[in-house]
């Protein structure tokens, strides 16, 4: 098979891709708001491999679809309640945190964005140093850090992405605050999977739009 019969191939795959990944994910959605935890746990492991999937199918960076991947694993961690599993899918999620970063690069961004996002990381870890376990305390500020760089790098993509960067601060916000046994909304496991899937579907667009960066950036002449 040539190269160009093999592209063709993967490019077919990309709307069927997605399309999976949007009815695994209603799937997954439906069985949190009924409290079917059996059907969570079995579609939850397939959404992130599809998403992935598809990014590859659109010739998507390497990057991108790592950082999918390691959200992968820590979906999959996640699925127990145990702190060691905790831990792992903390520290998956962080790699794939870290691919983001690497993706991003340097775009431009605000610094007023910035400085509210770090305003953000001191509010929230301070307000749930205390409520969290002792054995957490520092493996979440760490990972808090991590993850705000993220959302405020992802803004530098334009607001889509950035919208993504944003969800996933909010999502694992979410998760945080059930670590620290605060209160919350009925059915939190939903909310927490709904901004998570909106957030790493719109951060899978980060391809698209540094395409379209890159082309404004070559049809603009210089000063």
């Amino acid at each position: 098979m040539t190269a160009v019969a093999a592209e063709r191939n993967r490019a077919r795959l990309v709307r069927p891709l997605l399309l999976a990944f949007g009815a695994v994910a209603v799937v997954d959605l439906l069985c949190l708001a009924a409290g079917w935890r059996a059907g969570h746990v079995v579609a939850k492991p397939l959404l992130m491999p599809l998403l992935a999937g598809h990014v590859y199918a659109r010739g998507g960076p390497r990057m991108l679809v790592a950082a999918l991947l390691c959200g992968w694993g820590g979906d999959v961690f996640l699925l127990s309640d145990a702190d060691p599993a905790f831990l792992l899918g903390m520290g998956s999620f962080a790699a794939g945190h870290v691919c983001y970063l690497l993706l991003f690069g340097r775009g431009r961004t605000s610094r007023g964005l910035g400085a509210a996002y770090g305003l953000a990381l001191v509010g929230t870890v301070a307000a749930l140093w205390g409520d969290l376990p002792a054995g957490l305390r520092i493996p979440v500020a760490g990972y808090s850090l991590l993850l705000t760089a993220m959302a405020y790098r992802s803004s530098g993509l334009g607001p889509v992405v950035g919208l993504g960067g944003a969800l996933f601060l909010l999502s694992d916000t979410l998760i945080a605050t059930g670590v620290a046994d605060w209160p919350q909304l009925p059915r939190p496991d939903f909310w927490v999977m709904l901004t998570y899937l909106a957030a790493q579907a719109l951060l899978a667009q980060a391809y698209g739009e540094m395409r379209t960066s890159r082309a404004a950036t070559f049809r603009t002449p210089p000063d």
